[in-house]
């Protein structure tokens, strides 16, 4: 890896410092939020993607007329409110700022060519990346303004896709692959741009569930820092997708730990499809391992027959608040199903324990 000075030298020492001297909470979830607002079509199109509308251009000013997303439903499609409904966005940033958020993931889990083809909106994935991260850099600064002394930080947050680069997503095909590694490479490296320009402070490719695609993210993002001569703090967090304790390319937490190392990640940590009960061994397991600080930002719960969360601010907090007190943790945040009240209890949970130490492991 190349020894590139900090792209902003302030903040990435201050993060250290601050990982160093307590637990830093991250955010909560923001698909539960936006789906309080009951947005229905229009507010996801607003005046930008009408149906009908025939002047959409790329940002190399091509027409895309029909495929450009125009007459597509784009109810759901979270991130392109960043663009429609930016109020909401800094909005809900503000929320979970209040509630004591350290840390605000940007909008932009599915702004990649790749996820955003299912919309017809694959030319906008460097604009929504850049937006995303400025609407979340305007509230850490206008948190900040107000208090000086708790600096706030935008993670850039890069996603996993729709697609798998290591399974077959036919089972009666199973060599067929529905992307590459340099088809997401390509995309993770247009995404990583947009995240910088936006002024992200760090970038973070989290709910990992296949290591080839964080693999191909790691390396676009190498591929930014080193065009640039700067380089950002990152993240990894994967997700274990059942009670099989693995991802779903079949690794277990170590394993994943060991095929990232190399990146040199500021954390690693878990995130999304189980309950903070169901994480403890898991993250107990990368913080005996690994050399990099850890987190987690879990599920209220397991979703239940209505796809809802039922976990309570009370007893997720309780839950992660043990984790703290047995020294597991450096950051903290919640994942689906989460709220600024969940942030808020889980910060007061966290506030009386010291992090985790950060392991000094022998080299060769």
């Amino acid at each position: 890896m190349a020894a590139l000075p900090w792209l902003n030298p302030t903040r990435a020492q201050s993060l250290q410092r601050l990982l160093e001297e307590r637990i830093l909470v991250i955010d909560g979830a923001m698909g539960t939020m936006i789906q309080q607002y009951e947005l229905q079509e229009a507010d996801y199109r607003g005046t930008r993607f009408t149906a009908g509308y025939d002047a959409l251009h790329s940002p190399e000013g091509h027409l895309h007329g029909a495929s450009c997303g125009c007459e597509r439903d784009q109810r759901g499609n979270n991130d392109l409110l960043s663009l429609t409904r930016p109020d909401i966005i800094r909005d809900i940033h503000a929320q979970y700022l209040a509630a004591g958020a350290d840390m605000v993931e940007t909008n932009t889990f599915n702004s990649t060519t790749v996820s955003l083809a299912d919309y017809g909106l694959e030319h906008l994935a460097r604009e929504l990346n850049e937006t995303g991260a400025r609407l979340a850099r305007q509230a850490c600064d206008e948190a900040e303004a107000s208090d000086p002394s708790k600096p706030r930080f935008v993670i850039g947050v890069v996603g996993p896709t729709s697609r798998t680069a290591s399974l077959s997503p036919d089972v009666n095909r199973p060599g067929y692959r529905a992307t590459s590694f340099d088809e997401l490479r390509i995309a993770y490296r247009e995404a990583t741009d947009g995240l910088i320009d936006g002024g992200a402070d760090v970038i973070m490719v989290e709910t990992v569930f296949d290591t080839l695609n964080a693999k191909a993210a790691l390396f676009a993002i190498e591929e930014a820092f080193e065009a640039r001569g700067a380089r950002l703090p990152t993240m990894v967090s994967g997700t274990i997708t059942d009670a099989s304790g693995r991802t779903l390319s079949g690794q277990t937490a170590e394993a994943f730990w060991y095929s990232v190392r190399h990146a040199q990640p500021l954390a690693i940590g878990l995130n999304c499809a189980l309950g903070a009960k169901d994480l403890r061994a898991h993250v107990d397991m990368l913080a005996q391992v690994a050399d990099a600080f850890v987190s987690t930002h879990p599920n209220a719960g397991l979703p239940n027959a209505f796809g809802g969360y039922d976990e309570s601010p009370e007893d997720m907090a309780a839950v992660l608040g043990e984790f703290a007190a047995a020294g597991l943790l450096n950051l903290v945040g919640g994942c689906c199903g989460t709220s600024p009240a969940h942030i808020a209890a889980i910060a007061d949970a966290v506030r009386p324990h010291a992090p985790r130490r950060l392991l000094q492991l022998e080299t060769a």
